[in-house]
């Protein structure tokens, strides 16, 4: 042992000043007990532990470095895409309105969330107003279903909401996404559930560090004509003129059809868009964190370190007293 090899280093060099008796053995192992040459290696033991735990740490921080890295090149890729996807379905909302507030008896409610964590809360609040959604449309008479696209939210309302799901899909962001994909997406939807009012729960992008939840609507062909009938926003329809040998149901129809493509395509960019700024914020203080923690382990290591040395010094020290004692 190192302490023992020490006081044997010492008791040599202070032979001269010690008398010419020799030492009986039970104070030799008194001095060089294995219990004292224990507690040295407890010491390192201690150390060793900080020591790796420093080591994790740094690599959980180059992981999370790493991390925020490829979530900035990906909500690049994607941030223009999801801008210039923003004029498809105003100009919907400028000629039907966003009817959210319209009642009807079945509500289809769209969550769009993501495949993968780590992005803050954005999947907790599209699951939050969705369950709110759902709350407001529910009645005797009314029914309401869930369409979820991503492994996030499908995890969070299968707990309690498993009956009510119509349809699940993920992996959406496997690949980059197009339109053409998402309109089939969006024709899937349409043949698969029974609908009065679609309504698309999503975040929309607005800066790294913000996303706003956003709700969009989509009225059935019937819906959209009763509406016209009634009045309001939507009775403005009728001053439209229709050109060619389509009725007014089918054009309505496909109008529909087109504007909920248009609209889920918007839907699914600005949640991207909203993800990976959500991941880089979220890796960003993770980093932060990561940091802060390492220099208190090696604040704790260099204080375990010294305190260490200081009491084998004392115990070198205290041996040779007793030595020459």
């Amino acid at each position: 042992m190192a302490m023992a090899a020490a006081i044997r280093r010492e008791g040599k060099r202070l032979a001269p000043l010690m008398s010419s008796q020799p030492i009986n053995n039970t104070l030799r192992s008194t001095l060089i007990s294995p219990e004292q040459s224990s507690i040295g290696g407890a010491r390192s033991i201690s150390t060793q532990i900080v020591r790796n735990r420093m080591k994790s740490v740094k690599n959980i921080q180059k992981i999370t470095k790493a991390m925020k890295m490829v979530a900035a090149s990906k909500l690049r890729a994607v941030q223009t895409r999801a801008e210039n996807s923003r004029g498809l379905w105003q100009p919907f909302t400028a000629l039907l309105g966003d009817a959210i507030g319209v009642d009807v008896k079945k509500n289809v409610v769209i969550t769009v969330s993501s495949d993968k964590g780590l992005c803050g809360g954005i999947n907790s609040t599209s699951v939050k107003i969705s369950r709110a959604m759902s709350k407001l449309n529910s009645g005797p008479d009314k029914e309401t279903k869930y369409v979820i696209l991503g492994e996030k939210a499908k995890a969070q309302l299968i707990r309690d909401s498993k009956k009510d799901i119509a349809l699940s899909l993920t992996e959406l962001q496997k690949n980059p996404l197009n339109y053409t994909q998402v309109s089939v997406l969006a024709d899937d939807i349409l043949k698969n559930v029974e609908y009065d009012a679609l309504r698309i729960v999503f975040n929309k992008f607005h800066s790294v560090v913000q996303f706003i939840p956003t709700v969009s609507t989509v009225l059935s062909p019937e819906i959209v004509e009763r509406e016209a009938e009634a009045g309001g926003t939507l009775g403005e329809l009728d001053s439209y003129e229709i050109e060619g040998g389509e009725t007014k149901s089918e054009v309505l129809q496909n109008l529909s059809e087109f504007q909920f493509s248009c609209v889920m395509f918007n839907a699914v960019l600005e949640n991207a868009c909203s993800e990976q700024g959500a991941r880089m914020s979220a890796m960003d203080s993770s980093s932060r964190n990561a940091g802060d923690m390492l220099d208190r382990l090696t604040l704790t290591y260099n204080r375990t370190r010294q305190a260490s040395i200081t009491t084998e010094l004392i115990e070198i020290i205290s041996g040779a007293s007793a030595l020459t004692g």
